[in-house]
């Protein structure tokens, strides 16, 4: 009792690890019941301060290699690589596995479309025949006069090639800005086919093989582009096709969605088939009456971290929480089952629904954890999967054996801003189009556009340089798009709402509620990035913004980024021509050829560069100045006065 009494006393304050007010509940009952989460780990843990700064390489065993950080030149490794070389190679895989997970995501539901558009999968079907019209011709594709399938098939063939393809350009780079492209082509990183640039990746980074930061990183940007306008782009579409494109929808997130007379179900990883899935088990009569039968009031789906994210997008399904609060939310004794896939699933998540009584199900053949009872997908027959992870959720809530404690916190926004539908939003249904953003931009009403996206990491305050980040942004007339847990981290701080446009500076708000929208536009999940990048194209496109993404006054950042799968999509943001500032921690060492790559040398390629600071504010200074200074490049950083134009103006301009 003593030792825990001491280990309880070097643990942080509560309000020093989350703003989640739901998130402090359960950390506060999850230290009382002797129940150990992550940010608890994470405050007992210290990170490797050599690994933290890539000065450390494990790639053969002649190591691992640790070198000084701090002076960082002063000796190699064995086999004589420097510091450079080393933070490459490292950095290099990094892009590698994000780029991975993506693609193999992506992948998977390549491989679901093939088989639905072959007939082999009848649960499944095209939702989205506009969005299919729409995607085949991006990419020159016939499609008057030819039928769904027609054009499902010739589709099918092209996005294939993002993969399997040696030699030419993967097929989205036809949305590609020319001038961007253009500098691509340049530098000789336009991605040929994922599978290709990431064996490369891992085959240049070998002990032995490519030695030159430089050229290291030139497979870098072409590895981080072929996720980026490859297979995340790719995972989006097809969903969108599958399961139709997201329009704007109220849906409530936080803990409170949880009910306690029902039989609670969460869905958490990301990809959506599971969770498609699932919706239809839920609702599935007999099991409705199952439910009752136990004495539950009815079934409660409910989605955390990406998938969630996506499914309350395109679906309105409640979330409960991002990836930081996945093991608190079990700590409430009402979660009656947790289905997971892919990406993001804490191993303790086993041990922390043990201590519940909670089920725990993996479900993809790619990812088992230990503890955990498996119950494999398969979408030939998905129901056979999802129904039985129902069945045993209505035998847990038959049985809880724990008092349920739900915090009554329930925040209600708008989600689903589609690339499409932004469109529409601006346009209208006869003339859609992104000119009114342009517009807005050109006359200073809104000072220019930012990506905020990404994790929560238990190292920081969770959601807190999300939140002040975005709120500063937002003061200042820049408009936020949103992906990932960075999207639940606003929406329960009530931002995703079009109320939130008081929050705004005036020129934002005034375009806000002209068009009834959020300052903050919530986009689904982290694989969704490639909507982003569709919106960035398409702001090029309309003019007026420059002729290259490089040009356009727009930023990036993700606050808390924790994965590999951050640093491929930070990279591909960059290689696009996009500023990109990242928090926590960021894996260079600085004051190194390297370091000064990365953050003013692809800058000089024509490309985007990255920036680090782990201070929302400072965070929000670094974006609004490089805005800025993309507006005077564009010549429209003066402030024009606002004036109607009257009848005898009217007709000397006619």
């Amino acid at each position: 009792m003593d030792t825990k009494k001491t280990k309880e006393k070097t643990l942080p304050d509560i309000k020093d690890i989350t703003i989640c007010e739901s998130t402090g509940k359960m950390i506060e009952k999850a230290r009382k019941d002797g129940v150990e989460l992550c940010f608890d780990r994470a405050a007992t843990m210290k990170a490797c301060p050599i690994g933290a700064d890539s000065a450390c390489c494990k790639h053969c065993s002649m190591g691992p290699c640790r070198l000084n950080a701090k002076d960082p030149y002063a000796k190699v490794g064995v086999c004589g690589a420097t510091i450079d070389t080393i933070q490459a190679r490292n950095f290099g895989r990094m892009i590698a596995a994000g780029a991975a997970a993506h693609t193999d995501h992506g992948m998977a539901m390549l491989d679901l479309f093939r088989e639905v558009v072959n007939g082999k999968i009848k649960e499944y079907t095209i939702k989205d025949p506009i969005k299919l019209n729409e995607v085949a011709a991006s990419i020159g594709i016939e499609t008057e006069e030819q039928t769904t399938e027609e054009v499902a098939h010739a589709l099918y063939e092209q996005l294939e090639r993002t993969y399997t393809q040696v030699e030419g350009e993967i097929p989205f780079v036809k949305r590609v800005p020319p001038k961007t492209l253009e500098s691509w082509r340049k530098l000789g990183i336009v991605p040929r086919g994922a599978m290709r640039e990431i064996m490369e990746m891992m085959h240049r980074t070998h002990i032995g093989v490519d030695q030159h930061y430089e050229n290291i990183m030139k497979q870098g940007n072409r590895t981080a582009l072929s996720d980026g306008w490859g297979g995340s782009m790719v995972a989006t579409e097809i969903s969108d096709i599958l399961f139709g494109t997201p329009v704007p929808v109220a849906a409530e997130v936080n803990m409170g969605v949880l009910k306690e007379n029902q039989v609670n179900i969460i869905v958490h990883g990301h990809e959506p088939n599971l969770f498609e899935s699932m919706m239809a088990s839920v609702n599935s009569p007999a099991l409705i009456q199952a439910a009752k039968d136990a004495g539950a009031e009815g079934l409660n789906l409910v989605g955390m971290c990406c998938s969630g994210a996506e499914m309350l997008s395109r679906h309105g399904i409640p979330h409960a929480g991002n990836f930081t609060s996945t093991e608190a939310i079990m700590v409430t004794g009402a979660v009656d089952a947790m289905a997971v896939d892919v990406q993001c699933i804490q191993q303790a998540l086993s041990k922390v629904a043990d201590c519940y009584g909670t089920y725990l199900f993996t479900t993809n053949p790619r990812c088992h954890i230990e503890g955990a009872e498996h119950i494999e997908f398969h979408e030939h027959d998905p129901s056979s999967c999802t129904d039985e992870v129902v069945i045993k959720a209505i035998s847990r809530f038959k049985s809880r054996k724990y008092p349920v404690q739900i915090p009554n916190i329930r925040n209600t926004g708008i989600h689903g801003f589609s690339y499409e539908y932004i469109n529409y939003m601006l346009g209208g249904t006869f003339r859609g189009s992104y000119t009114p953003l342009n517009d807005n931009i050109i006359n200073g009403r809104i000072r220019g556009v930012a990506g905020v996206v990404g994790c929560t990491n238990p190292r920081v305050k969770q959601d807190w340089v999300h939140v002040e980040l975005v709120k500063e942004l937002i003061r200042n007339d820049v408009l936020v798009l949103q992906t990932g847990c960075s999207q639940i981290a606003l929406a329960k701080e009530g931002l995703c709402s079009p109320e939130a446009a008081y929050l705004a500076g005036p020129g934002l708000s005034e375009v806000c509620e002209a068009v009834g929208m959020p300052p903050v536009l919530g986009m689904g999940s982290c694989v969704d990035n490639s909507r982003i990048l569709i919106a960035a194209s398409e702001m090029v496109k309309v003019g007026g913004l420059g002729e290259s993404i490089a040009e356009l006054p727009v930023a990036g950042a993700a606050p808390e980024w924790m994965s590999e799968k951050a640093i491929s999509i930070g990279q591909y943001f960059v290689a696009s021509g996009v500023y990109t500032v990242f928090g926590v921690t960021f894996p260079v060492t600085q004051n190194t050829r390297f370091h000064d790559l990365l953050f003013n040398g692809l800058e000089k390629q024509g490309l985007g560069k990255w920036g680090f600071t782990p201070d929302p504010y400072e965070m929000a200074q670094k974006m609004i100045a490089h805005i800025d200074a993309k507006r005077k490049a564009l010549g429209i950083h003066k402030t024009r006065e606002r004036k109607l134009v009257d009848m005898a103006e009217r007709r000397e301009l006619a």
